[in-house]
This record gives C-alpha cells, sequence and structure tokens, in this order.
C-alpha cells in the first residue's frame, strides 16, 4: 500500500467511528472517491512527484507538497509548529489525516510571507496555510530597494509569487500579496455574505470544485458565474460593460501582457515573453514575434534584462495569472492591481492608460 493510501486509510478509521454506523460505508466511500478525483488527492501530479529523483521533499517546500510536511508544519509530529523541521515524504498528498488531525482543526491563525498574521480564519485556516503564495510586496521592494526604476540590473531576477494564491488575493492590502505601489490605496480582504465567507463556503472541500448553486442564487439573471457582475464600471477601456467581471479582467491582463512586452523592448531594449506553463515563465522573446515557443521557453534562456518597474508589474501579472479566481477572491483588489501596473508601465511607454478605470 501506498504512504497516501495508508495515511487515507487511518485517516476514514478515525472518521469511520465518529459516523452512526448506517451512514459509515457510503459517507466513507463518497469522501475518499471525492477526494481522491480532486486536486489535493492526486498524488501523481508534479505536486507531490516533482521531488521523488531527490527522495524527499525539502523542508521549503513540505507544508504544503506532502502530508508528512503538513503535519510537520502543523506540529502534530510533536515538533514546533508554523515551521518545518525535517525534508517530507514523497508522493504524500495531502489527505483526511493532515485537515483533520486535532492541531489542523483547532488552527484558527496563518502568518503570510509579509510577516502578516491573519486570525479568525475558522474553516479557512488550513487552506490559507498554501493557498497564500510565497512572496509579497514586501519582497518585491526588498529586492529593488535602491536601483533606478527603469535601469537594468544584473542583481534583479523573476520574483515568482507561486500557485493557486487565493488567500493572497482574499486578503487584499492586509496582506500585501500583490505588489502594491506607492502612494496608492488598496482594498482589503473581500467580505462576501456570510454563508459564502470562507473557503468552504464556496468550494468543495474534498473536491476543491466550486459549488454554483449558491452564487445563481442571489446573483438571478445569470446562468454562469463568470457572468456576475456587481461593478459598472469599464475597467479595461474597451467600451463594453455588458460582460461579467472576469471579462474586465480577461481585457486588463492582456493589456498588461502587452504594457510589459512594449517596455522591455523600448525602454529595457530587450524582448520579453510569456510562457504561462514553463518556469519562470519570463523569457527572451530571441525572434521578436511577442511569443514564447518551446525552444525558447527553457530556463537558460529565462529573462535576464530586469528594471524595477519592470518586475514589478511582471509580478502583478503573474499573481492574476495563478489565481483563476481573482476576479471573484477579491475583485477589486485585483484590478487595481492591474491597473497600477500598466499605469506604472505608461510613465514610460504610450500606453493610453487614461481609458481604464480603477475601483
Amino acid at each position: 500500500m501506498s504512504a497516501t493510501r495508508l495515511l487515507l486509510s487511518f485517516a476514514a478509521l478515525a472518521l469511520a467511528a465518529a459516523m452512526p454506523v448506517a451512514a459509515q460505508e457510503s459517507s466513507l466511500s463518497e469522501i475518499t472517491e471525492a477526494w481522491l478525483n480532486g486536486q489535493h488527492g492526486d498524488y501523481r501530479s508534479p505536486s507531490y512527484t516533482h521531488w521523488n529523483e531527490d527522495g524527499a521533499v525539502p523542508t521549503d517546500c513540505a507544508a504544503c507538497h506532502s502530508a508528512t510536511g503538513f503535519l510537520d508544519w502543523l506540529g502534530a509530529d510533536d515538533t514546533a509548529p508554523l515551521s518545518v523541521e525535517h525534508p517530507a515524504t514523497i508522493n504524500t498528498a495531502i489527505g483526511c489525516v493532515a485537515c483533520h488531525v486535532s492541531e489542523a482543526e483547532t488552527l484558527d491563525s496563518v502568518p503570510f510571507p509579509s510577516g502578516v498574521t491573519i486570525g479568525a480564519l475558522g474553516a479557512s485556516a488550513t487552506c490559507t496555510v498554501c493557498h497564500q503564495g510565497r512572496a509579497s510586496t514586501d519582497t518585491v521592494v526588498a529586492a529593488t530597494r535602491g536601483l533606478a526604476p527603469d535601469a537594468v540590473s544584473e542583481e534583479l531576477s523573476f520574483i515568482n509569487v507561486h500557485y493557486d494564491v487565493a488567500a493572497a488575493v482574499r486578503y487584499g492590502a492586509e496582506v500585501r500579496g500583490g505588489f502594491q505601489y506607492e502612494g496608492r490605496s488598496y482594498a482589503s480582504r473581500f467580505d462576501h455574505v456570510p454563508s459564502a465567507n470562507s473557503c468552504v463556503a464556496c468550494h468543495a472541500p474534498h473536491t476543491g470544485e466550486v459549488e454554483t448553486e449558491g452564487c445563481l442564487s442571489c446573483h438571478q439573471g445569470v446562468s454562469d458565474i463568470t457572468e456576475i457582475r456587481t461593478r459598472l464600471a469599464d475597467f479595461d477601456g474597451d467600451g463594453a460593460t455588458d460582460g461579467g467581471i472576469r471579462d474586465e479582467f480577461e481585457g486588463l491582463h492582456a493589456i498588461l501582457h502587452d504594457a510589459i512586452l512594449t517596455y522591455a523592448r523600448d525602454i529595457a531594449e530587450a524582448p520579453i515573453g510569456y510562457a504561462e506553463d514553463s518556469f519562470p515563465y519570463f523569457f527572451a522573446d530571441s525572434d521578436g514575434d511577442g511569443r514564447i515557443d518551446a525552444s525558447e521557453a527553457v530556463f537558460p534562456n529565462r529573462y535576464a534584462s530586469w528594471t524595477p518597474r519592470l518586475l514589478g508589474a511582471a509580478y502583478n501579472y503573474q499573481l492574476v495569472a495563478k489565481d483563476g479566481g481573482a476576479w471573484a477572491h477579491n475583485p477589486a483588489y485585483a484590478i487595481q492591481l492591474l491597473h497600477d501596473s500598466v499605469a506604472s508601465l505608461s510613465e514610460r511607454v504610450d500606453l493610453d492608460a487614461g481609458r481604464l478605470a480603477r475601483p
């Protein structure tokens, strides 16, 4: 039996003990099936197999990429909580035993990369541990401190916020997950209605899938959650406001993409391109066609002509790219980050940023 299935079996026994006998078989089988079909249970995914050749998950990654690492972070293995002391077991997905151990169920506050700790998280606490990213405004500021905003520096490299950073977006200015421009104000946490104000209120806890019935019952008149819109401004300046707020996000994200390419070509004098599935995502565009093909999307060709201004804008571009639900998790904060990134680049290249709106 694999380590992942062994952990699941232990957890299933614990859950079974607390259930009425008649409910145990169907409930446990349904829960197990849902978990195995969800992202957290996919122990063959790169999230859990990336370190197989190394034989262990390093301590910097273990909390979110191994069940044993998560238990270590919680302090459930009799080590200090909120840190990982030992490399973790490969191929052990985040399963029942990780989220239902007593240390996880009583967890109520979580520190973010900015150093800010958010409390009163309740059922969202365990989700927040791994969906907060690994960088913040502070990271970008520290990397660019003392450098001229438009001077290419060999000291700079791309700062990747990491993946599935919903908590960083949801808590907005409170945790500074995006790169927040000096002198601008930013939205704090997005508090939704009480029935949809936690991770597990909107996402099925074992599959991670969005449960849309509640959304559509309140936002009547739409047939798909991507059609929901409560902010009426034309944020991307295309003259259309009849689509969902996600349309505005996609429009602004595309504008920022083109702005990054223009700035890199004209100011950094080194064409850049983005490849969403290839680390470290931004590469030198050797043929200047605005696209990164397979031959260009290789680590030795990573983009190396960063200026502080370009780095901040690229950081925010990646933040929104890696939180596919930013338009729902905190629409005001994410739009502000995109808008301000375009506005910053427009100080050096002609982007007609004046047509864009900011919440």
